[in-house]
Parts: structure tokens; sequence; C-alpha cells
């Protein structure tokens, strides 16, 4: 059985050529047209991936992903038609993990896809041989397999990129990494985006884990190089 794919658009015509084309590569595809049919769907089912128009009736679909992360982490990508960086950062502050820009070509889409899903497959594959599946750093407590994040006894709902942002600081105290290099470990060479979605998703996770983000405790900045954990 293929990937299962949430596409979310009210252009109908960009919606069945969406879904004729993934279906070509096997995947499983269900289509909603407005916000609420988005969220009524993505709470019942189990996506791999949702595609999502920003200019949406009902729920736009910034809205529509503050509700989504509110109860799951699935990998979403962002269809806009607008190319503002003020667009994109939104997205990506709202827990967007991409975005593409209309007029787009389907197989740059597909990519985009392949590579997150790619990805994640992986590290669910390699999670359970590895060894320290649990780690504990005072308060925090990081389930390396469950993918789940605790600070003492509340749970901690993080997104995908957020997660691995803060498993690989945290699994490497005190060295500090460039956004560059963040950039490429976290997201992969073949992302095109740039460092402020590093930036975006660091200020997001240090609003979820810190009590204070602007005293943090657990992701520090160093100053014209990069973040990094301090032990």
């Amino acid at each position: 059985m293929g990937n299962r794919i949430l596409v979310v658009d009210d252009e109908k015509l960009i919606v069945k050529g969406i879904k004729f084309s993934l279906e070509q590569d096997g995947m499983q595809v269900d289509c909603a047209y407005d916000g609420q049919e988005a969220l009524d769907l993505a709470q019942e089912n189990n996506y791999d991936m949702v595609l999502l128009d920003v200019m949406l009736p009902v729920y736009d679909g910034f809205e529509v992903l503050k509700r989504i992360r509110e109860f799951s982490a699935v990998p979403v990508i962002m269809l806009t038609a607008k190319g503002d960086d003020m667009d994109k950062i939104l997205g990506l502050d709202c827990g967007a993990d991409d975005y593409i820009t209309k007029p787009f070509n389907i197989l740059e889409v597909k990519a985009r896809m392949k590579a997150i899903m790619r990805r994640s497959s992986k590290e669910k594959d390699t999670k359970v041989k590895e060894d320290g599946i649990i780690i504990v750093k005072g308060e925090m407590r990081i389930d390396k397999e469950g993918r789940s994040v605790k600070i003492g006894d509340k749970e901690i709902n993080l997104t995908a990129k957020e997660f691995d942002l803060l498993e690989l600081l945290v699994t490497n105290p005190n060295k500090v990494y460039s956004r560059e290099k963040l950039l490429n470990v976290v997201w992969g060479y073949e992302y095109p985006g740039d460092v402020r979605t590093v930036d975006v998703h660091v200020r997001r996770l240090r609003e979820k884990v810190e009590s204070n983000p602007s005293e943090p405790k657990y992701v520090y900045t160093k100053w014209g190089v990069g973040y990094f954990y301090k032990e």
C-alpha cells in the first residue's frame, strides 16, 4: 500500500492534476476543497503527507496548519500563489515542513515530497537499532523511537523538523552547528530553502521547550556562529 496523501486546494483542476500524478506513483490520495473539510479529514485519518494551499474558503491554510499542529506532526508542504517571503516565513512559523510557490512543476512537488518521506522512513528504520533510545536531560525526556518529548509530566507537541533539530543538538552537546550545517543535516542538501528556515524552527522549538525562550536552558545561540545544546 502506497503513502497516503491529503491534497487541499479550492481549485479543483489543480487538485485533479496533483491527484492523478501522485496516484501514478502508487500513492493513495484524499482531497479537500476548504479548510473545514481538510481539518475533518486530517483528524479522521493518518496521512504521510499533507499538501496544503494557503488561500482556502472557511479557514485559510495557515489556520488549518495551526490546528493540525495541535494534534499531529504529519509533514506539511504549503502551496501558495504568493511569492512574498513573509508568507513563506509565516507558513514555516505555523509548522510547515516546506513550501512551494505556484505555478509549480508537479515533478518538483513530488521530488520534495519524496525527499521528506524518505528521510522520515529512514529515521523510523534506524531508531530501533540505536542505543540510548531514551535520552534524559534534566526535566527533558526524549523518546527517540517514539519521537516524543516530555518536560516534566507535560507532553511537548513538536513537528518532525523541530524534533530532528532538538535530537541532533541534544545528542551532540556543546557542539555548535551553523545555520547552513543544520539546514543541510536536518533538511538535506537538496532542500532549496535558506537559513531563515532554521531560525524560524529554532524560535518555535524554544517557544515549546523553554519556560523562558529569551533565557533558554536547552537551545543556545552562539552569536555569529550558530546554535547548540549546552550540557
